[in-house]
């Protein structure tokens, strides 16, 4: 007898527990952050693409944070 061994595919959209997990955050902080949510029927879930590009965006330890108003006017530090 043969077993199909499916390949693990990993949630492209997760809900607000499963998407606070996937940032390091608390599902409060989540909701803060204000990141965009897609809709199915009545569930608002988050895009991983939305999330990774959030923590992409983010400052390294000891790097300045970007000012995006300096960036709009061409400004530098």
């Amino acid at each position: 007898m043969s077993t199909t061994v499916r390949p693990f595919v990993p949630a492209r959209l997760l809900g607000e527990r499963a998407a606070a997990e996937y940032l390091g955050v608390s599902p409060t902080t989540l909701r803060g952050l204000g990141l965009p949510r897609r809709v199915l029927g009545a569930r608002r879930l988050y895009d991983v693409a939305d999330l990774e590009e959030f923590a992409d965006g983010l400052p390294y330890e000891g790097e300045p944070e970007k000012n995006t108003c300096d960036e709009i006017w061409g400004r530098t530090a």
